[in-house]
């Protein structure tokens, strides 16, 4: 017992001064990207090291585990075993041999093994392993190097979730036992990282060293918790406390601990001896969402932010009102317990609310769902937002939140001035848009609660079944069209699945996947409400990811500020957004010009507002509404050459889909192009595309300008990145 204390000791010490030396390292920038965890005395304890107490309990000679494991210096059992010479069965029997040959007695080393050291596993399994998720939380991967993780019997040697780990390499199946370089090679390969920016655990001194060779940065594993406190030093971020959806709290957004801690218990009356421990949400932009552990409760702790660049501000206040209303209205959402407007405490108000436990579903392709039963879980989104936008506003007491019947216009001078305090650069599809909005917006809306940022990784789920625990996210929510919840909730089916803002699930499989479509995923939203889907439909979806590209550009006009979040985009991802909302309002325009009889299409209207920048001439609108957004309104007098490049623009966009044709190098002004043949309903549409460059005197490529409208050469709309 003494010199098991000793060794703790001394390795207690190696420990601190090696954390002594990580203090220079981490002065000259160093940053890790990978963390290696060794199988054998770093998540499965060395065997001889637990042999002690299980010898005197089987009657077996004190010693003999460890003598037979040991002896044979670097050709030892345990070091074969270790460099992945032997696998977990080889092991087993050698072992078994050498006690027999040591005790001359039968040692039954698979009780030893299965009944032993899975107990201490209980010990230090968990806490390897929890030290793998916080590492992955923060962003950076990890693998897992065994020997083989299969016993003869072809069951797994650890109870171990692989899903901790981005990478699993068994150097059986390699054919490269360790301390063979070739084994971290084909382990860096597939993280994708270098020697440098990796950290290999293991207890093994000949294995370091071969790691270390190469560059690696190693960490000797023989007390797990002071390997543990070596590696946090490394890493600078705590890893032990993981909670999912976490990571530990980002520099520069602590909160002092100490007045929190006060302020729990003097308004929760709770009191514990345990220090408060803190970690911050993945999600959170205007608000910063911390959990919090205390007296073994754990809350949740959002705090209000002073917006940036003079964007609109977030009222926490008004947040915990809405939440409390809405679980009183049988709403799923978090219990909130207290609001704390006192700036004193933390600097700005916060509230509080319990940590609910479920699973989110970052992806909406639901990768941990089994296919069969994913279209249950859209079953159970589409419930729950029905169930929101069927509350009784009176009896929920929510009336007063927001004004009825102008929610559209109020939201698009909302986004239109966030776009306008980030904007960066110039985006022809976001100028096309600001002045088609409103000439299309909706003669008539419905007025219930609105989320405002409906979901699916806005919801916990019940981890085993399709039923939504809490719904989250409700910053925006106020009154207004039920139909800007469900169209921001369908975006998901047109963002392709590599987009890094958003992903998506666009030309993906939906029928292997076993997921709806769009079409029926809205109308199973629409049964549910008994409601027919609106015709104008596509506005909606145009106006939704309008509101996507504001946020987009948001962020990446902070990230040029120095203020990078959760979800950073570069500034094509709101030009691709951008492209997106404007293929909408196109397909919004023909349903229009579509549904017009052909005296009205003689007689449409156009705005004559000027468009600042190269780009823009005039706007174009498919008809002015009636009673629409005071946009002044005249006859037809666009200039032609924006016209033509409207056609044109349209023209290409359709040759993309796959219908060729275009405009001919020469033609009487007063003869119609003659077009080739087509489907009926696209030949009326092309043809109104054409009525509209033509009917003013429009110069048609490889003709003279027949009337003395403005002579600037046309300029195509650039719809090709659009999508279908």
């Amino acid at each position: 017992m003494y010199l098991r204390s000793a060794a703790r000791a001394q390795s207690l010490l190696c420990a601190g001064i090696r954390r002594l030396l990580l203090l220079q390292q981490q002065s000259r920038g160093l940053s890790y990207k990978a963390v290696i965890f060794e199988e054998s005395g770093v998540l499965l304890p060395a065997p001889h090291r637990t042999a002690t107490d299980w010898e005197a309990r089987s009657c077996i000679p004190a010693g003999t585990i460890q003598q037979a494991a040991l002896s044979g210096g670097e050709n030892s059992l345990s070091l074969q075993y270790s460099r992945g010479e032997l696998t977990a069965v080889e092991f087993l029997q050698e072992l078994g041999q050498q006690c027999f040959e040591i005790a001359n007695v039968r040692v039954p080393v698979h009780s030893f093994l299965w009944d032993l050291i899975r107990n201490e596993m209980i010990k230090q399994l968990p806490i390897m392993a929890e030290a793998a998720q916080c590492i992955r939380a923060e962003g950076l991967k990890t693998a897992l190097l065994s020997h083989n993780l299969c016993l003869g019997d072809g069951g797994k040697f650890l109870p171990l979730d692989q899903q901790h780990f981005d990478v699993v390499v068994e150097s059986q199946q390699e054919g490269m036992p360790r301390p063979n370089p070739g084994i971290y090679k084909v382990c860096l390969e597939r993280l994708g990282v270098q020697p440098q920016e990796s950290i290999l655990l293991d207890s093994s001194s000949q294995n370091l060293r071969a790691a270390a060779q190469l560059g690696m940065k190693t960490v000797k594993v023989d007390d797990p918790e002071a390997a543990l406190k070596e590696l946090e030093t490394h890493l600078r971020f705590p890893l032990q406390g993981f909670v999912p959806y976490t990571h530990s709290v980002r520099p520069g957004m602590e909160i002092p601990k100490d007045r929190l801690q006060k302020y729990f218990e003097d308004v929760l009356g709770a009191h514990t001896t345990a220090p408060l421990e803190l970690r911050q949400f993945d999600h959170g932009e205007s608000t910063r969402s911390y959990l919090v552990k205390f007296g073994g409760q754990l809350l949740v702790l959002k705090k209000e932010e002073e917006p940036p660049d003079g964007l609109s501000g977030h009222s926490v206040s008004r947040e915990y009102r809405v939440l409390k209303a809405l679980a009183e209205a049988g709403v799923p959402v978090p219990p909130v317990l207290a609001l704390c407007e006192d700036r004193s405490i933390l600097g700005s108000p916060f509230y509080l609310l319990e940590h609910c436990a479920g699973h989110i579903h970052h992806a909406v392709s639901l990768p941990a769902v089994p296919p069969r039963r994913r279209r249950a879980w859209y079953g159970a989104m589409a419930n729950v937002l029905a169930r929101i936008h069927s509350l009784d506003l009176g009896a929920a007491k929510l009336q007063d939140l927001g004004e009825h019947g102008n929610y559209i216009q109020q939201q698009f001078e909302f986004w239109t001035k966030q776009y306008r305090a980030v904007e960066t650069h110039l985006i022809p599809a976001m100028e096309r848009l600001i002045q088609w909005l409103p000439l299309h917006f909706p003669e008539s809306q419905k007025t219930t609660v609105v989320h405002g940022d409906f979901r699916m990784d806005h919801l916990v789920f019940h981890p085993d079944r399709p039923e939504v625990l809490a719904v989250l996210g409700w910053k925006f929510a106020t009154l207004g069209d039920p139909m800007c919840d469900l169209a921001n909730n369908c975006m998901s089916f047109f963002l392709p699945a590599h987009f890094g803002a958003r992903r998506g699930l666009r030309k993906c499989d939906l029928g292997h996947l076993g997921i709806p479509t769009a079409e029926e995923y809205s109308q199973m939203y629409c049964g549910l409400m008994g409601v027919e889907r609106p015709v104008n439909w596509n506005f909606y979806l145009a106006f939704a990811f309008f509101r996507l590209a504001v946020v987009l550009q948001g962020r990446h006009r902070g990230s040029l500020a120095g203020r990078p979040a959760p979800g950073d985009s570069s500034p094509k991802d709101a030009e691709f957004v951008a492209e997106l909302a404007w293929d909408f309002a196109i397909k919004e325009g023909f349903r229009v010009f579509e549904s017009l009889p052909p005296a009205k299409l003689l007689a449409r209207h156009c705005s004559t507002w000027a468009g600042q920048g190269p780009f823009l001439g005039r706007s174009y609108s498919t008809w002015a509404r009636p009673g629409a957004a005071p946009v002044p309104t005249v006859p037809l007098l666009t200039p032609p050459s924006s016209l033509l490049g409207m056609a044109q623009g349209l023209c290409c966009k359709m040759e993309n889909t796959g219908i060729q044709w275009s405009f001919p190098s020469s033609h009487s002004r007063g003869t119609p192009c003659p077009l080739p043949e087509l489907q009926a309903e696209s030949a009326r549409t092309k043809a109104v595309v054409l009525m509209a460059a033509m009917d003013q005197g429009t110069k048609v490529p490889g003709e003279k300008h027949l009337h003395n409208a403005d002579p600037s050469p046309a300029l195509p709309l650039d719809l090709s990145s659009t999508s279908g």
